[in-house]
């Protein structure tokens, strides 16, 4: 298990390591995320007695402790909130409505360049011969 974390933390250190040599605009735990992915793929090793499955899986059925600094930090900051709440609901509705019309946008981008199957034409609920 302490390998397993050992490589957790490694690709974070190596992820931060790499945005702050090179000043990528990312957070370094997102690069360490990347790095991990790649390492994992080009491992391939599969079982259940690798190291970092057993500290991911470890995490993820201790998964709601990391809620807690979240939600310690809206209680601590609830007055700020509070203050600012106009812009931060204007803000997560622009963001969702910007992100539903792009993926709708993308949608039909795709459905255009798919090939129509032969045989599906017709009504919803009305067989095909």
């Amino acid at each position: 298990m302490i390998v397993g974390l050992l490589w957790l933390l490694g690709c974070q250190l190596a992820g931060t390591a790499i945005v702050e040599l090179t000043g990528i605009p990312l957070p370094g735990p997102v690069v360490g995320m990347l790095l991990l992915f790649v390492v994992l793929v080009l491992r391939r090793r599969d079982g259940e007695d690798d190291p970092v499955i057993q500290v991911g899986d470890y995490f993820l059925s201790h998964l709601q402790l990391f809620f807690i600094p979240a939600g310690v930090g809206v209680i601590a900051y609830l007055a700020v909130i509070r203050d600012a709440a106009l812009p931060i609901v204007v803000a997560l509705l622009g963001s969702w409505f910007l992100g539903l019309a792009v993926v709708g946008w993308v949608l039909t981008l795709f459905l255009r360049r798919v090939p129509e199957v032969t045989g599906t034409e017709g009504a919803p609920g009305e067989e095909i011969e």
